[in-house]
């Protein structure tokens, strides 16, 4: 499973996420991740039809969507996403 992290410098929401994604992918090191500028990247907006950020895309072996969180996550969601899809 591969994590797309959408999200801005510029976005307070984003803000807050990224240190708790960052105890997230120490606490589960075999997490695949990469982080996106969405200002940065207007095409990948356009191929995952993001409009809001942040948003975190979960796919699965074959790149294909299996799951979808925008906005601001708790960490429990998260992990309980995480764990639910990480063997697809």
């Amino acid at each position: 499973m591969k994590i797309l992290k959408i999200g801005a410098l510029w976005c307070k929401e984003c803000l807050v996420m990224k240190p708790m994604w960052g105890e997230i992918e120490a606490e589960m090191p075999e997490l695949k991740t990469e982080y996106f500028e969405s200002d940065e990247n207007p095409e990948l907006l356009k191929k995952y039809g993001i409009e809001d950020i942040p948003t975190f895309v979960f796919l699965d072996k074959d790149e294909k969507e299996i799951a979808r969180l925008s906005g601001l996550q708790n960490k429990e969601e998260l992990i309980k996403v995480i764990k639910e899809s990480i063997d697809k």
